[in-house]
């Protein structure tokens, strides 16, 4: 037999197996006379996250920050509801790419490769996840993000193998570009059929 082009999987987390209802929140910005996506904006905003993907800052400092990013566009209350109801939006998972990562862990390693805060086993537990994986790399325990090569590596060796033996998965175009740059497979992920079609190889077995 031929042999398959990858021996380990990574996958990004947010917007691949776990997505936000932000419904509360366009609510909220509605009512302050806000445009819808403006809280995610400044919450986004490299000065306002990057602290707390590094592990540097708690959640309640990130609501702070978002708050404080809003000041002058909105009451300081508002501000503090907006960037609590952005934080704490609700999850699920997507149950079909569980199902699917589920299935590849059978045939080869699967690593959760993922820029999150020091809270990440708490929402995979809530999530019902904490087995799903392998190992899990998250920046926040890490010390790097993506797309910093060397979370990459990091991934690549808790899978067990080498860097260009991997298939790389994530919603973020420049992730994948620089996990493709290392010599992984890239999957610029938008819905499932594109994780089920990078791994037909071992769904078919």
């Amino acid at each position: 037999m031929p042999r398959r082009p990858f021996d380990a999987v990574l996958c990004d987390l947010d917007n691949v197996i776990r997505f936000y209802d932000t419904t509360a929140l366009a609510g909220l910005e509605h009512g302050a006379g806000l445009a819808e996506g403006t809280t995610a904006r400044i919450a986004f905003a490299p000065e306002t996250d990057l602290p707390l993907l590094l592990g540097e800052i708690t959640k309640e400092q990130w609501v702070e920050s978002i708050a404080l990013g809003l000041a002058g566009q909105v009451s300081q209350a508002q501000a503090r509801a907006l960037g609590t109801a952005f934080a704490n939006s609700p999850f699920r998972a997507d149950e079909v790419v569980v199902d699917l990562l589920a299935r590849a862990r059978k045939h080869l390693p699967l690593v959760l490769v993922t820029n999150a805060s020091v809270e990440l086993e708490d929402d995979l537990a809530l999530l019902g996840l904490t087995d799903l994986a392998d190992h899990v790399v998250s920046s926040a325990r890490v010390g790097v993000v993506k797309p910093d090569r060397k979370i990459y590596e990091i991934a690549a060796a808790q899978a067990g193998v080498a860097v260009d033996r991997c298939l790389f998965v994530d919603d973020r175009l420049e992730n994948v570009q620089a996990a493709a740059g290392l010599g992984m497979t890239g999957v610029h992920y938008r819905e499932p059929a594109d994780l089920r079609g990078a791994l037909g190889v071992l769904l078919d077995r």
